[in-house]
């Protein structure tokens, strides 16, 4: 297990200060605000902690209030809003300098039989073991350029394969610009068999291209591109067990931007195809001029 990971594992982690109340910190990294998938995975597990163990996340709804600060904990209120025979839900609140920065609603569920069906059909992309690593492919791109190289080369908890073009490469080349991402990604290193640990990872890494996906339409990107972007709200419902230690297909595709606003949204499966996760997120993205 590299460090990255194990730092990850310890973030979520969090301290409970008083019943349903729970603190979390950031990573000590030089960065503006809070990465959107460390709060909603911690968020999730502060949600998890308050449910029985025979209750399975089924859906989260959350918006991005306000820039977290990395430098200060950040604390999560969860309100046990119900508990029904079948279904249990919390709502959660992420608060610093004493404002909510993050809401977030989360609905659980108890194993059931019904009928079942799969309209989505997985992508045919290459298999990940016979893609580059995300690192790479950047290395490839930004060369000895220092401050892209330390970017790049920094240790990461997720193993990313991308099956389509990085928005750099799209910056570069315009006929790579498309509105579709493939990705595959996984955890490497053997998980313990904790459903929620496996449900609040998936959590963490849906935030990591959804943005990017519209991006890449347009030909940009983070750091050589004049825009400002950020998640404003982030959905994901959870279809069947999984594990995030496993390779998992990202398949993202964005329907529409305007108005710095752009809406993405992603399907991830198994490798054997199962469709296990939907997310949707809308972001804005403000070109700079």
């Amino acid at each position: 297990m590299n460090e990255a990971l194990k730092e990850l594992l310890d973030l979520l982690d969090l301290e409970q200060i008083e019943l349903d109340i729970f603190r979390g910190r950031s990573p000590e990294e030089r960065i503006q605000r809070v990465f959107g998938g460390q709060v909603a995975a911690q968020a999730l597990v502060a949600a998890g902690r308050t449910v029985t163990k025979d209750r399975f996340v089924h859906s989260l709804h959350a918006y991005f209030i306000r820039p977290g600060d990395p430098s200060i904990p950040i604390v999560y209120n969860v309100e046990r809003v119900r508990d029904g025979r079948s279904f249990s839900t919390r709502r959660v609140q992420a608060v610093q300098h004493g404002k909510a920065i993050f809401t977030m609603s989360v609905s659980f569920h108890i194993a059931e039989e019904g009928v079942a069906h799969q309209a989505s059909v997985m992508p045919v992309v290459p298999a990940p073991e016979t893609l580059p690593t995300f690192q790479d492919r950047m290395f490839d791109l930004v060369g000895d350029h220092p401050e892209f190289r330390d970017f790049v080369s920094r240790p990461r908890p997720v193993d990313a394969r991308y099956a389509s073009p990085l928005t750099w490469e799209a910056y570069h080349d315009p006929s790579l610009r498309s509105a579709e991402t493939n990705v595959w990604f996984r955890y490497d290193a053997e998980l313990p068999d904790d459903p929620l640990l496996h449900v609040v990872l998936a959590a963490y890494a849906s935030d990591f291209t959804l943005v990017d996906t519209i991006l890449l339409a347009h030909g940009m990107a983070w750091g050589v591109s004049n825009v400002m972007g950020a998640s404003l709200d982030h959905a994901m419902w959870f279809h069947g067990p999984f594990r995030a230690d496993e390779w998992l297909l990202y398949a993202q595709e964005s329907p529409w931007s305007a108005g710095a606003r752009g809406l993405a949204r992603g399907e991830m499966f198994t490798a054997s195809g199962d469709l296990v996760v939907s997310v949707v997120q809308e972001a804005m993205i403000r070109p700079i001029k």
